[in-house]
């Protein structure tokens, strides 16, 4: 049963319509677009410099949580 007020084309079936009607209130979400196994990713641009010395992203990060792990704590379990 067909609801859209557009006409179907007379001369074959296999034409497209110059525009179909869409119903956004029926609209599901993607329940498959959140699925991704990979970890967020969040990019941040290096000088020169420090590119230099640390030419791949796990050299980056492997310093940065030896760093992190170095830093005083507060009481409140958050870093100073």
């Amino acid at each position: 049963m067909n609801k859209t007020p557009f006409e179907q084309p007379s001369n074959s079936e296999d034409e497209l319509l110059p525009e179909y009607g869409f119903d956004y209130k029926k609209a599901k979400p993607n329940r498959f677009a959140n699925r991704s196994e990979k970890p967020k990713l969040t990019v941040v641009v290096l000088d020169e410099d420090v590119a230099e010395v640390f030419s791949t992203p796990e050299s980056v990060n492997k310093v940065l949580r030896a760093l992190i792990e170095a830093m005083p704590q507060a009481s409140s379990g958050e870093t100073v």
